[in-house]
């Protein structure tokens, strides 16, 4: 069998970058001000402090205005919110972002409930999953739209289509599984307590892993021809001693058996990205109280 289609989510995430920056441009034109974001990030975590690094370079090169606080990690829970409500009034702000993990002492759920709906880029606040599980317009968490964007770019029509989404969460495995419902498919939500998870995941013919485990999927368990969408990040130690990223899927095995894969990195990660930036731009738009017309 023929290897599978390499999904690029770095040339697909390019242009939805581009199509941002179109609307960034046009809105500034309508209002005479930039879309704004807003990144929070509590403390010094190494790697929060490259996510929010790599957000707000893309946000400032595509013509938003761009917000970075930096609270010390000892900042208390009234701090915190204090904070979260000031850029809620903040009229430059569009979309808030607090980045996670929040150190131990702090609340991601009261962090999250405390930001304004209508700011919520990242898509997290109860009241736009709510919006989501309910089939009316919110704010969709990235990570499920790339997914969904990088999933239509082999099979634009999924009417019909059995998908598996392997992972539970609130950020990826539960707004993922609603976007592929409202697409018209057949979907299954596993997790560490399915019973029989290679029967479950033989029968997608569109599965997205989104579990956190190594390389867990085997290409002996997915069906031939199917779309695998990988949303794993796990860093695992490499042959030369240091330490490579490989996804949940098993992506040298999995490539021969795939109709379509993506690759890990450069698959749906750098779509998370772009299309944090699509819904800061929508955010804009509606508060601005102009028509939507983006992705």
């Amino acid at each position: 069998m023929a290897e599978a289609k390499i999904l690029d989510g770095v040339a697909m995430a390019a242009e939805i970058k581009a199509e941002a920056a179109n609307l960034a441009a046009a809105f500034a034109e309508k209002t005479g001000r930039a879309p704004g974001l807003a990144v929070v990030l509590v403390g010094e975590n190494p790697a929060s402090q490259v996510y929010v690094r790599s957000k707000l370079k893309l946000a400032r090169e595509l013509g938003f205005h761009s917000v970075e606080e930096r609270p010390a990690a000892d900042i208390d829970r009234a701090g915190l919110l204090a904070l979260i409500a000031r850029l809620n009034a903040d009229p430059a702000v569009d979309g808030i972002l607090v980045q996670l993990p929040l150190p131990s002492h702090l609340d991601a759920d009261d962090a999250i409930a405390a930001i304004a709906p209508e700011k919520d880029v990242d898509g997290f606040h109860v009241v736009n999953a709510g919006k989501l599980f309910a089939g009316l317009p919110g704010f969709v968490p990235c990570t499920p739209l790339g997914c969904l964007k990088l999933i239509k770019s082999v099979h634009p029509n999924l009417a019909g289509a059995n998908a598996v989404v392997v992972g539970r969460s609130n950020i990826v495995g539960k707004p993922m599984a609603h976007l592929l419902l409202q697409e018209n498919c057949t979907v299954t939500i596993a997790h560490s307590k399915t019973r029989d998870l290679p029967a479950v995941v033989a029968g997608a013919d569109v599965l997205v892993a989104a579990v956190g485990r190594p390389s867990m999927i085997p290409g002996k368990w997915i069906k031939p021809g199917a779309i695998a969408v990988d949303v794993g990040i796990n860093r695992v130690p490499a042959l030369d001693g240091k330490s490579k990223l490989v996804g949940d899927v098993d992506f040298e095995s999995a490539k021969h058996v795939a109709g379509a894969i993506t690759p890990v990195p450069g698959g749906v990660g750098p779509m998370t990205v772009a299309y944090l930036m699509v819904n800061t731009c929508r955010a804009a738009y509606l508060r601005a109280g102009l028509e939507w017309a983006g992705v």
